[in-house]
C-alpha cells in the first residue's frame, strides 16, 4: 500500500528520497522504487554499510539500476526511518521497511504534508547525504597507518 500511493504521488520531477537504516527488503517495495527511477524519479537512499549486502536486501539492485546510494562509516546504527516524496511529503514512523514487517507487525506509519514537519527531516537527509559523500570516506588512521 505505502508502494503504491508514493508510486501515484510521484511525478515524473519528484524527488524520492529514502533515509534510514535502510534495509528494504521487501521485493514490491524494492520493484516500486526502481519502478520510480526508470520514470526519471530522482531517487537517492541512505543506509548503515552493514546492510547493504545482507541476504534480502534490495539495496544492491536498487545500486544496479543506477540509484544513488551512499552509507554510513560510523559503528553506531543508523535508525532513522523515513522517505521524502517531492520534497513535500514526508513518511515516517517505526516501520521497518520489510517484508515481514509489512505484513506482519504492528507498526505506525505517519504521512505528513506540512512543511513544518517535512524541512527538519529534509534537511537531516540533506546534512547525512553530504556527510557520507565518498570522498570523506577514511580508509586509513589519521597517522597514515
Amino acid at each position: 500500500m505505502l508502494c503504491s500511493r508514493a508510486g501515484r504521488r510521484a511525478s515524473g520531477s519528484a524527488q524520492l528520497k529514502l533515509r534510514r537504516k535502510l534495509f528494504i527488503s521487501d521485493e514490491q517495495l524494492g520493484r516500486a522504487v526502481q519502478l520510480l527511477h526508470r520514470r526519471g524519479v530522482r531517487v537517492r537512499v541512505v543506509t548503515d554499510e552493514q546492510y547493504m549486502g545482507l541476504q534480502g536486501s534490495q539495496i544492491g539492485l536498487l545500486r544496479w539500476a543506477g540509484i544513488q546510494v551512499r552509507h554510513d562509516q560510523d559503528s553506531g546504527y543508523m535508525h532513522h526511518k523515513f522517505a521524502i516524496v517531492d520534497r513535500r511529503t514526508l513518511i515516517t514512523g517505526s516501520l521497518n521497511w520489510t517484508a515481514s514487517a509489512i505484513q506482519s507487525n504492528r507498526e505506525n506509519l505517519l504521512v505528513l504534508e506540512d512543511t513544518e514537519y517535512v524541512k527538519p527531516f529534509l534537511d537531516e537527509f540533506e546534512r547525512i547525504w553530504e556527510e557520507y559523500n565518498p570522498i570523506n570516506y577514511r580508509f586509513f588512521c589519521k597517522d597514515g597507518k
